[in-house]
């Protein structure tokens, strides 16, 4: 038995190394299709003819190097190993292969191996992988482009209920629409406030709709902790970046989405008992 249970943990993982290879993929190019999509529709409101663009999705065209525009093989597209294999760089041109490629394979696949490890071989594991991966999507997403996608966010809060309603997650049905409900509004009160007193914009839509999804997934009970964890990293970050030159002035804005996922996968790892305990400020009720 315990052997067939470490099995599954590592099928977890290689699926989850295969998805983080797609993630990869959806990271670097989902902002760039929005980007497209944006300038046909400006095209067409302004009564001019769209854009030429090429053919560009998740799919199309094939992997290629930045650098030389070499095609990449299924060979060298095994998530992790092919990184190691090749020492890093294409095969083609030599040029350098950023090392988050394989780091997001790897987190991706411990975060699915994670799952199978606590729920085993089972729906439930299924859905907190997919609320995982969705999160490691758009935290990379939001911190190079400080996007927040509609088609991540929106997909995410939808499955989040229907989890809850198949008893997938430990947040009722009822607490998971309030969560929902709570977290976007909150926000939205948040950031209304802030732009009322300063005439500044605090954060994005997208924040709202991530909180909303997190709402979805952990229940209501879990908001405060949610919003204190991602707002305590992010100052302590941004600060961090202030104080060695990263970003020059406090003026300038750092993306809110990245400590919001992160602090919703604390609390799927850390589980609602042990939060508490660390967290019992936090959860008033």
């Amino acid at each position: 038995m315990l052997e067939a249970f470490w099995l599954q943990v590592g099928l977890f993982g290689l699926l989850g190394l295969m998805i983080g290879s797609f993630l990869n993929v959806v990271i670097y190019r989902l902002p760039k299709m929005m980007e497209r999509q944006w300038a046909a529709e400006c095209a067409e409101y302004a009564g001019q003819p769209a854009p030429a663009q090429d053919r560009f999705n998740i799919v199309l065209p094939g992997s290629r190097c930045p650098q030389c525009g070499h095609a990449i093989g299924w060979h060298e597209n095994i998530p992790v190993l092919s990184y190691v294999l090749l020492g890093g760089r294409c095969s083609a041109c030599k040029a350098r292969i950023s090392l988050r490629y394989p780091l997001v394979e790897l987190v991706t696949g411990l975060l699915f191996a994670f799952c199978a490890w606590r729920w085993g071989w089972s729906w439930q594991a299924l859905a907190w992988s997919g609320f995982a991966a969705a999160l490691v999507a758009l935290t990379l997403i939001d911190w190079d482009t400080t996007l927040l996608p509609d088609g991540l966010t929106l997909p995410l809060l939808w499955a989040g209920l229907l989890a809850s309603s198949r008893g997938w997650t430990a947040a009722p049905l009822d607490s998971a629409i309030w969560g929902a409900v709570a977290g976007y509004l909150s926000l939205w009160l948040i950031y209304w406030t802030f732009k009322l007193a300063t005439g500044k914009e605090g954060m994005g839509y997208g924040d709202f709709k991530l909180f909303a999804a997190l709402g979805a997934w952990l229940g209501t009970g879990h908001l405060l902790a949610v919003l204190l964890l991602a707002s305590i990293v992010g100052a302590v970050f941004g600060g961090a970046l202030l104080v060695i030159g990263r970003i020059a002035h406090k003026d300038v804005p750092i993306a809110f989405g990245p400590f919001l996922a992160g602090a919703g996968m604390l609390c799927m790892i850390a589980g609602p008992d042990n939060l508490r305990r660390l967290l019992p400020f936090a959860f008033p009720f």
